[in-house]
């Protein structure tokens, strides 16, 4: 199992408000931008930022990171040997698959195992 890159999670109200900043902080685009159940997210640099009303944040907030990994059943396996506790999923979601482990320790981290014909389509709009 490899964690392929990582992301911090930044919680905004408005995303079309709050990219310029990051675009200037980054020196880049949006990578991807997608929307998933009330949300919606864009990966900009190491930074996802999850936009929506506090409502909708609220049962994300508590989440540190974001880690695109190579193999999501590998993470479980992990998981279940080191004593952590899966919070959600596997989920199937716009980008792939992922899951929401609470590690030993406190660490809340979500794992996303990225499909690669759904990040193209993401990427393309």
């Amino acid at each position: 199992m490899t964690v392929l890159t990582s992301y911090a999670r930044m919680y905004v109200d408005d995303l079309d408000t709050a990219l310029p900043t990051f675009e200037a902080l980054s020196g880049t685009k949006p990578a991807l931008r997608f929307a998933y159940q009330d949300l919606e997210l864009a990966t900009i640099g190491d930074y996802l930022l999850v936009a929506g009303t506090p409502e909708a944040l609220a049962p994300y907030r508590n989440v540190q990171a974001t880690a695109i990994v190579d193999d999501l059943d590998e993470i479980l396996a992990v998981v279940a040997r080191e004593g952590g506790e899966t919070l959600d999923g596997p989920n199937t979601v716009p980008t792939g698959r992922n899951l929401t482990v609470l590690h030993p320790g406190g660490a809340v981290i979500e794992y996303v195992q990225w499909d690669a014909a759904k990040i193209a389509a993401q990427a393309a709009q």
